[in-house]
């Protein structure tokens, strides 16, 4: 893979920058040491990536150029929580659990008791801006094992 002066140097850029996502850093490295010579058995090892992975990317900088480096990031888009279950949810955490349960807060197996899904009421006091190992959201308690 032949680069120009240019291309390179916008490669080296990719690469050495640390406001870089590492997957782009690694992408970049990986057209940089194409264009220098260097076997696609050598990058693979340096950089711990497969083969298929080396021989991914060089086509696509190849085709579309730097924005061929951009996109397909591992994972899927997370499930959201509809906002009228964690509207329910952060109701129900404001109201002290009822007195026949023996409660004095609300866990989130309690709430997916009371047809909030256990992820869901997970989600939202998990996302309501608290820490720590005892959390706690209004009236939610959230334990975790460890």
């Amino acid at each position: 893979m032949e680069l120009s002066v240019e291309q390179a140097y916008e490669l080296g850029e990719l690469a050495n920058h640390r406001d870089v996502p590492a997957d782009l850093t690694t992408r970049a490295r990986i057209v940089s040491w194409s264009g220098e010579g260097r076997r696609r058995k050598d990058i693979a090892e340096l950089l711990a990536v497969s083969l298929p992975t080396v021989g991914r990317w060089q086509p696509r900088y190849a085709q579309r150029g730097p924005a061929g480096l951009e996109g397909d990031r591992p994972g899927g888009a997370r499930v959201q929580v509809p906002a009228r279950v964690r509207a329910r949810v952060m109701a129900l955490t404001r109201m002290t659990p009822l007195a026949g349960t023996g409660l004095s807060h609300w866990s989130t197996r309690e709430l997916a008791k009371s047809s909030v899904p256990e992820t869901s009421s997970a989600q939202v006091t998990r996302h309501a801006g608290t820490r720590g190992r005892c959390r706690q959201v209004g009236r939610v308690s959230v334990r975790r094992a460890g």
